[in-house]
């Protein structure tokens, strides 16, 4: 069965998802070129329906939306219980990192102070590089590997395990501030290291 990814996930079209359960319950067991097929297809799926949701939020908002719902599948694989469809699991985990992504704009607006650097919702943290880069889970692993144990911590409790910055700054003993400057500069350097350039 895995031979046949390659072929299949160019042919998909996006809203036919015969195949999405036999490539999760492939991915659950460690079969890596599943889970690319299935991130391939599912991204622009996703992107589509987050378009359709949330129509008044930017591209870059979106981007976000989608970015934060890789994040939290590669944690939520184990979850899945075939063989239920694949596109409600996929579209539950993104209503609900949606309402996180909108919460944090709406909170940034209104009590947030402005920082000299960017803030870790930054357009520059959300292009379609780092989405197609991060359909490699195994590359993301490898370049996680390389950053150091600072960063590591960071980018652990800031986007795999959803921390507030409240929190995090309650178990780190960092200041907000601080952890918006290191989540930033982490999440580039794992772009770097990923092998996916920074706009100028």
């Amino acid at each position: 069965m895995s031979a046949s990814w390659l072929g299949v996930k160019r042919k998909i079209v996006a809203d036919d998802q015969t195949e999405w359960v036999a490539w999760l319950i492939a991915a659950q067991q460690g079969d890596r070129r599943a889970y690319a097929a299935l991130l391939t297809a599912a991204v622009p799926w996703l992107r589509r329906r987050a378009r359709g949701r949330w129509p008044q939020m930017s591209g870059a908002d979106i981007e976000d939306i989608v970015q934060e719902t890789l994040f939290a599948l590669h944690r939520s694989l184990d979850l899945y219980q075939p063989p239920r469809p694949v596109a409600p699991f996929l579209f539950g985990i993104m209503k609900l990192r949606g309402a996180d992504v909108r919460r944090q704009r709406v909170r940034h607006a209104m009590r947030e102070a402005n920082l000299d650097d960017l803030p870790v919702t930054s357009p520059a943290m959300a292009t379609n590089a780092i989405q197609e880069a991060a359909l490699d889970h195994a590359a993301m692993r490898e370049a996680m590997a390389t950053l150091s144990q600072r960063d590591r911590e960071i980018l652990d409790m800031m986007k795999m395990r959803e921390m507030s910055l409240q929190e995090a700054s309650a178990h780190s003993g960092l200041s907000i501030a601080t952890l918006k400057v290191g989540t930033f500069r982490a999440i580039k350097r794992l772009r770097r290291a990923m092998g996916v350039d920074d706009a100028p």
